[in-house]
């Protein structure tokens, strides 16, 4: 790539952290309490132009880097916090944050290449037999010092293109002939999403089991 395209590209990226930096000043002077839609309003905005900016920038990034991106994506998924892991036959996928709501039509690639390169990297050194008849599990944790109005509709948010991540590595066949879906909401340190599969004789022991150690939103009210 030439240097001018390179010069122009960095450009589009100074003018939306400059846009980025005007929101973040809007939501420092909005009353979140008589405002709650405009704040929402405006923190979505922060967090979707926030994303097409680390997309660009990795553009740059894997515009220059010849030897491919594994590398970096890789490292994009230790900084997001994504981890995966397989413990006595059971997948779990750590994802950070909350997902988007799907009527926002969000590029998903700040996350899906992040956690096709853990999952990559994962299967390195670990074995996993795909699953057939499963059920996989959605487990959306919010932190309990935030506003329980964040708390979204599972049916809300933006799911399938994690799962079709997920289910290249890990699973035989994605449909509800095979697979069983569980959703809960609980509250912990900080915001995230748990992705864990396991197959359906092994799930009644699982739940009996987060249910005991899981905070409720009715619990923390």
């Amino acid at each position: 790539m030439d240097k001018t395209t390179i010069f122009q590209r960095i450009q589009k990226v100074e003018n939306e952290v400059a846009l980025l930096n005007n929101t973040l000043f809007a939501l420092k002077s909005t009353d979140i309490v008589k405002y709650g839609a405009n704040y929402t309003e405006l923190s979505t905005n922060a967090t979707l132009r926030a994303e097409r900016i680390a997309c660009q920038l990795r553009n740059l990034v894997l515009f220059t880097d010849f030897k491919g991106d594994s590398t970096y994506m890789t490292q994009a998924a230790d900084a997001l916090g994504i981890k995966i892991s397989y413990e006595d036959k059971i997948f779990s996928a750590t994802l950070p944050g909350l997902l988007p709501k799907r009527r926002l039509h969000t590029n998903m690639a700040f996350l899906r290449d992040p956690l096709h390169a853990a999952l990559k990297e994962f299967l390195k050194d670990h074995e996993i037999e795909p699953y057939k008849e499963c059920v996989i599990c959605f487990c959306f944790i919010y932190d309990q010092s935030m506003p329980k109005r964040r708390v979204k509709d599972y049916d809300n948010l933006e799911l399938k293109t994690i799962l079709d991540v997920i289910s290249t590595y890990v699973l035989l066949d994605d449909s509800g002939l095979y697979c069983d879906s569980h959703y809960t909401t609980e509250l912990g340190e900080t915001d995230q999403m748990i992705v864990t599969i396991m197959e359906k004789n092994r799930f009644p022991e699982w739940l009996m089991n987060r249910e005991k150690h899981k905070i409720t939103i009715s619990e923390n009210m």
